[in-house]
């Protein structure tokens, strides 16, 4: 089965409650539709205090998906583990766990944006080791048993669905996050195609003795828009992807790796770079990826037009990809 994702993140600048109301009931529609037609991934993510309303509670979202879908997985991709409470968050997933019978993919992260740490007054320089103690805590936490826990001893239940625990994966494009997830045997996921750091990551996994693998970006994973008109599509529309371009661009440092790192500031730019790209159902297949990620709702894009690609995607591309 082909790997499909539709992605969401909810940005809409300017949004009125009632707007924004609507876009999270179609993001779960269309959750629902895709999950009936075979799309195997929704994907979802987190941000705080972005003026465009960015998704800021990506699990609570994902609780809506898993309400209204019988088979898909939701990943959540990522959170940023040290702005969470490590016992509140062991909670959380074992739930979401349980209700969604095992979809749950979370993928923790550090974040980029100091500004977010502020804002929950947790300490920028400390991330590192929050990010260690938070991914300890979950898997001590999901065993059911009583373990130490700054000076005390817990217990979190209920136990989860999934066993030993649900599908976490540590991500990053940085050794020390490769290095972290090989010291406590969990899965790395780069942020982008790094095969230099994915071999860091092996060695590490022999240096600690512990068992591993890689969920790593393909070396092109374009975020795919379909249309049966392109040029009219980027004419109309290419602002909300550019909006969603242009804020990641503010938001990422030198250091930051991310397939979604965008210099374009025209629209004509970003449709030249390709990291967005508008198809026909036709030239979607042409493209010959491994895997799709499609993102109907990006940068603010109206939700009609969210559902003709969606659409165009389940009915004349989903049905030909290689099984």
């Amino acid at each position: 089965m082909p790997v499909t994702v539709v992605r969401f993140n909810l940005v809409e600048p300017g949004a009125t409650p009632a707007s924004l109301g609507a876009r999270y009931r179609a993001a779960v529609e269309m959750a629902a539709y895709a999950d009936d037609r075979g799309v195997t991934t929704v994907q979802t993510e987190e941000h705080h205090g972005a003026a465009n309303n960015w998704l800021p509670s990506p699990f609570a979202f994902a609780g809506a998906v898993f309400g209204a879908t019988r088979r898909l997985m939701v990943t959540v991709s990522a959170v940023i583990g040290p702005l969470h409470d490590p016992l509140r968050l062991a909670e959380d997933i074992a739930v979401l766990d349980l209700l969604s019978g095992g979809r749950l993919v979370t993928v923790a992260g550090i974040g980029y944006r100091p500004e977010e740490y502020a804002l929950f007054d947790v300490e920028w320089t400390r991330r590192g080791r929050l990010q260690d103690e938070l991914l300890e805590t979950l898997l001590k936490a999901w065993t059911g048993e009583e373990f130490r826990h700054r000076g005390r001893t817990v217990r979190v239940t209920p136990r989860p669905y999934t066993q030993p625990h649900p599908l976490l994966l540590v991500g990053g494009s940085s050794k020390a996050a490769a290095r972290r997830a090989a010291r406590l045997g969990l899965p790395f996921f780069p942020s982008a195609h790094l095969p230099e750091l994915e071999a860091y990551y092996k060695e590490r996994l022999v240096e600690y003795g512990t068992e591993g693998w890689t969920m790593m970006p393909a070396a092109e994973t374009p975020l795919l828009h379909l249309a049966e008109d392109p040029d009219r599509a980027w004419a109309v529309y290419g602002g909300h992807f550019l909006h969603e371009a242009r804020t990641y661009a503010s938001w990422q440092s030198g250091e930051i790796r991310s397939v979604v790192r965008s210099a374009a500031t025209t629209v004509d730019e970003l449709r030249a770079e390709g990291i967005y790209r508008i198809v026909t159902p036709e030239a979607c297949l042409a493209l010959g990826l491994d895997s799709h990620v499609l993102h109907p709702l990006a940068g603010g894009m109206p939700p009609d037009e969210g559902w003709r690609s969606l659409q165009l995607f389940c009915e004349r591309v989903l049905p030909r990809l290689d099984g």
